[in-house]
């Protein structure tokens, strides 16, 4: 509300909402604490002419609220109406929060309230309430935050100055003084600015012309305050010692570093930032350096040891840093010294002074600095130094800050609020005035491959000059050439990316820069046991990997990140260069190779456990290594070597699909098996298999899954079955062949061989195979439910969470259908616990749907929506289209119970849409047309429900799955019911149990049709009627429900 009225989702999306009175009604309720008032409302929306019946078109208007804000709550309540949304969703209340918190830092913490109060600023869009500008509201509202907002202006103003920020406030100040003259507390942090930007007769310039302004306007004196500070500036009063320039550009994203930073330089005598080149080392330390200024009587003194070429120039640089020579006499820094050694000379110039020594760019003389730094820290007890290097000094005493990459949106969202983003677009709009973006997707993608590093980000930038972002973003992969052209002030070094990575190649010893390039290859970091395999060899021994690569962290070059073990990692820009590197030693394809066999042989040794109890260990192991994986597979398939290819796809598969990624596994799968060339047949059977399982349910696509499954029976039958999946094809090859031709019943019996399998994961998904046969026929179900228990117990002696959650939900199914929804519950509930604890599953999703409609069912409504909320932050989560529309459909569904058909076809239309532009399941298809199908019946279109329920039948039993084709029948039953034919109604009721094989006992949908059938029906009527649909099959449905499909 802080300008123009913005509402988006939990996602970022922006919502519309659309029309004045509703925008007046959302904007007033945010505004309110509590309860808003009905008789406020009605005023505030339409002020002195309220519509008749106010109350009930306020009703409406609230109606056309909820279903604009699906992600927030409108309550009602006897005395009005509450918005229900968290106090930070709100920019006014987040603005009155951040201003009251920074303006209680500004007593002690100056840095900490200049950061809070910019945050609380940049909350301004434009003026406040402008949608409901010249309103009552907006009288009563905006003057009271526009005076706020000038108030934090002003707080915001007094931190920075502090901070020592004065000489970077002068234009801002003179603008806002010229805007307004009248308010001295600007006035007086004009005349400071420009005293700390040494231009104290403009400071009393500044005071004469508020004088007479204050005179002629207001007939007044100064403020004493004003009138001290005039004083004072007419004394001169000292200001702070430093040679600290001021900066061009703004400093961006490191406000909390800067907070830290601070902190430890006041609690250290020696503080040392670290990080690679180009990661802002430099620019926090003098801003850092800046806040202290104050607290340093004795003046910040910043050295650049770039230049220096050895030991001996160190103490030389920093003489010429503090002017020791010409300045000793005036008493700034002490008696003349006698002696000649320059550290001596520097120990009798600092004395007992409070000094703050910035040394900049210490790695290339690392240990010169910290001998230096210990000698003079040694003797001069008030001195502190800030120091800057890519690797610390490594003395005793030494507070280190990684100085780490600026803030990174995730991909493909907005991210205009990170650090990263936002840099780049500051730079870009100063290379470019009137720079805007228009792809914020784009301005991520280039931050995020650029790591993140401001240098590289502000050379970026400068190439915004000429280029668009989606032009520099498809050239990052050649990032060298294109990043150049950096100031022409700056040192050579830091004028191009590759002068700057360079800078850290020469300082390296040979077998560091060997590790380096070999660890290029890894595409998610590396543990030590990997690049001891991948990279030993030549000057490179194995037993010195693990110094080596403690030198390379050191020397900020990889990065180390804790799990079960280490991790050692490079940002993308060194990683790029490394593999430049590589190709020039001749090494890329031998490194790769060795890259390849590493995590073929890891991924073995992970498969059979992935079905054990430590399933989760060699899950998260996998998992560390999902990019290293992935880039393993591309590897193979680019240098033409089908053997690795395959064989990985054949040990990873079960990873891919137990962790989420099926999809990506089956895409890798389908380039991998493309390969032509000899390939062992049991490791390219089981890839086969696990291509049709990842294609099955990954990409949906039902006639390709069926062709890797019968390629691989085919392999398979040539070998010793050693893979269990092996095992389970005869049995998958003969189900895939009933469906096609239509004889399920006789695949029934397929598994039974399997029931005496020596290997317990096998012998529980052939009865969990075996169960699910049978509901799909609709017959046994008693028999079925002794499978689900028997593959239960399986998966539970080994320990393994997706069998053990498969067989949970399918008894779920079956306990419900019996009218035991608490039993029903409990199982989904287990089930999920079993699966959650995998990495990542689309499956959650659809079993906390169940779950949801499960309790509803049962009565209990808070327990249903908090499982649908949580249902939609994990499809969300995810960004699985599949997820997200099963939560569509459950919305639609909870909506058409609750009355609200609008909202209902809103939400099943686009389940519908969703379900149409993917390769969903056709059960899907025909259920989610079922619920449409309610909606329809009910708002009296029988036209388009006669038409979906056509489609819907149609989809059911091209499914072959009796469950869903019972449920669709149901549906078309409540159509006839509502044509008035109770009698085909109860038909198809009959036929309904005849196809399940049983009653449903837990659709509310389901008990509604069939009481409002027999209310409609004499008790013989109904029963004579079942009677008749109770000897229904598949083949027999189209005639049955043909008098009521017919339009």
């Amino acid at each position: 509300m802080l300008g123009p009225l913005e509402v988006r989702a939990g996602d970022g999306a922006p919502v519309e909402v659309a029309g004045t009175r509703l925008r007046t009604l959302l904007i007033l309720l945010a505004l309110t604490d509590g309860v808003a008032g009905t008789q406020r409302l009605i005023d505030g929306v339409w002020g002195a002419n309220p519509p008749a019946g106010a109350a009930n078109a306020l009703q409406a208007l609230v109606s056309r609220l909820r279903r604009t804000l699906p992600e927030a709550t409108v309550e009602s309540h006897p005395a009005g109406y509450r918005l229900v949304v968290g106090p930070e969703v709100v920019d006014v209340t987040r603005f009155e929060r951040l201003v009251a918190d920074g303006r209680r830092a500004l007593a002690g913490d100056p840095a900490t309230a200049s950061v809070l109060l910019r945050d609380a600023l940049a909350l301004w869009r434009g003026p406040a309430l402008l949608d409901v500008a010249g309103s009552d509201l907006a009288a009563s509202v905006v003057p009271r935050l526009d005076e706020l907002r000038l108030a934090a202006v002003e707080d915001r103003v007094e931190a920075d100055l502090r901070l020592g920020r004065g000489g970077e406030l002068v234009t801002e100040l003179t603008a806002l003084v010229a805007e307004f003259p009248l308010r001295e507390r600007l006035v007086g942090a004009l005349m400071r600015a420009l005293c700390a930007a040494g231009r104290p007769a403009e400071a009393l310039t500044v005071f004469e012309r508020a004088r007479q302004v204050l005179a002629d306007e207001l007939g007044t004196d100064p403020s004493p305050e004003l009138a001290a500070l005039h004083v004072s500036v007419l004394r001169g009063a000292d200001t702070p010692r430093t040679n600290l320039r001021a900066e061009l550009t703004s400093f961006v994203g490191r406000d909390d570093d800067l907070v830290r930073v601070r902190g430890l330089v006041e609690e250290y005598r020696l503080t040392t930032l670290i990080g690679p080149g180009g990661s802002g080392k430099t620019r926090l330390s003098v801003e850092a350096a800046r806040t202290l200024l104050a607290a340093m009587p004795d003046g910040v003194w910043f050295v650049e040891l770039a230049r220096v070429g050895d030991a001996a120039g160190v103490p030389q640089a920093v003489l010429a840093a503090l002017g020791v020579r010409e300045h000793v006499h005036g008493g700034r820094l002490g008696a003349e010294p006698t002696a000649t050694d320059p550290v001596d000379l520097l120990v009798a110039a600092l004395g007992n002074r409070r000094v703050l020594l910035v040394l900049d760019n210490c790695e290339h003389v690392v240990g010169a600095v910290a001998e230096f730094a210990d000698r003079l820290l040694g003797a001069c007890p008030a001195l502190r130094i800030l120091a800057t290097s890519r690797e610390p000094l490594g003395i005793t005493g030494e507070a280190l800050w990684p100085v780490e990459p600026l803030a990174l949106p995730p991909a493909g969202t907005d991210g205009t609020g990170y650090a990263a983003v936002r840099l780049l677009v500051d730079r870009a709009r100063a290379a470019r005035p009137g720079f805007a973006v228009d792809d914020p997707a784009t301005v991520v993608r280039i931050c995020r491959a650029l790591d993140g590093m401001p240098l590289a980000i502000e050379l970026a930038a400068a190439r915004l000059r000429t280029m668009t972002p989606a032009q520099l973003a498809t050239r990052l992969d050649d990032r060298f050439p294109l990043l150049t052209g950096g100031s022409r002030v700056v040192l050579p070094r830091h004028q191009t990316l590759r002068a700057v990575v360079d800078w850290s190649w020469e300082l390296l010893s040979e077998p560091e820069r060997v590790l380096w390039r070999r660890l290029s290859v890894f595409a998610g970091g590396a543990t030590q046991d990997a690049a001891e395999h991948v990279c030993a060899g030549g000057p490179v021994a194995a037993v010195d990997v693990l110094d080596l690569l403690s030198a390379l962290v050191d020397k900020s070059l990889l990065t180390v990140s804790d799990g079960d073990g280490p991790r050692y990692r490079m940002l993308e820009t060194i990683k790029a260069y490394g593999l430049e590197r590589l190709a020039e030693a001749g090494e890329r394809e031998r490194v790769r190779q060795a890259h390849a066999a590493y995590f073929v042989d890891l991924a073995e040794a992970a498969e059979p456990r992935l079905r054990r109890h430590d399933q989760l260990v060699w899950l998260a192991r996998l998992a560390a290594d999902h990019d290293n994986l992935t880039a393993a597979i591309r590897h193979a398939v680019a240098a033409g070597d089908p053997a690795s290819a395959v064989r990985l796809v054949a040990v990873a598969g079960w990873y891919w699909w137990l962790s989420g990624h099926k999809a990506e596994g089956a895409v890798l799968a389908g380039e991998a098996l493309a390969l032509q060339g000899e390939v062992d047949d049991e490791p390219r059977a089981a890839a086969c298999a696990m291509a049709a399982l990842l294609v099955l349910d990954g990409l949906r696509d039902e006639k390709a899954a069926a062709r890797w499954f019968h390629t691989a029976h085919e392999l398979a039958s040539r070998t010793v079955h050693a893979h269990p999946l092996l095992r389970l094809l005869g049995p998958i090859e003969q189900i895939l062949a009933s469906y096609q031709d239509g004889t399920t019943e006789i695949s029934v019996g397929v598994t039974e061989p399997l029931a005496d399998d020596p290997d317990p994961w096998v012998r529980g998904t052939a009865r969990l195979m075996h169960g699910h046969l049978l509901l799909n026929v609709g017959r046994e179900h008693a028999a079925a439910e002794a499978d689900f228990e028997a593959a239960l117990a399986e998966y539970r002696q080994l320990g393994e969470r997706w069998g053990t959650s498969f067989a949970l939900t399918s008894l779920a199914d079956l306990v419900a259908w019996r009218g035991d929804l608490a039993t029903a519950v409990e199982h989904h509930a287990q089930a999920l616990a079993a699966l959650s604890e995998l990495l990542s599953s689309d499956e959650v999703v659809h079993i906390r749907v169940k779950l949801a409609a499960l309790r509803r069912r049962a009565g209990d409504l808070p327990g249903a929506l908090t499982a649908l909320a949580e249902a939609s932050a994990e499809a969300d989560h995810l960004g699985l289209p599949t997820a997200t529309s099963a939560v569509a459909h459950l919305r639609g569904d909870f909506a058409r119970r609750d009355g609200d058909l609008a909202a209902a076809r809103t939400y099943l239309v686009d389940a519908c849409t969703m379900a149409e532009n993917l390769s969903v399941a056709s059960q899907f298809h025909a259920t989610v047309l079922d619920s449409l199908g309610y909606v329809e019946v009910a708002e009296g279109d029988v036209a388009a429900a006669h038409a979906h329920y056509v489609t819907a039948l149609g989809w059911a039993i091209e499914s072959m799955d009796a469950p869903v084709v019972a449920q669709i029948l149901v549906g078309i039953a409540n159509l006839a019911l509502h044509q008035g034919d109770a009698t085909q109604a109860a038909v198809l009721l009959g036929a309904e149990v005849a196809i399940r094989g049983t009653a449903d006992l837990s659709r509310e949908d389901t008990a509604e049709v069939t009481a409002a059938t027999r209310a409609a029906l004499t008790p013989e009527e109904f029963t004579l009627a079942t009677a008749r649909g109770a000897t229904a099959t598949l083949a027999r449905l189209h005639d049955l429900t043909t008098p009521t499909l017919t339009p």
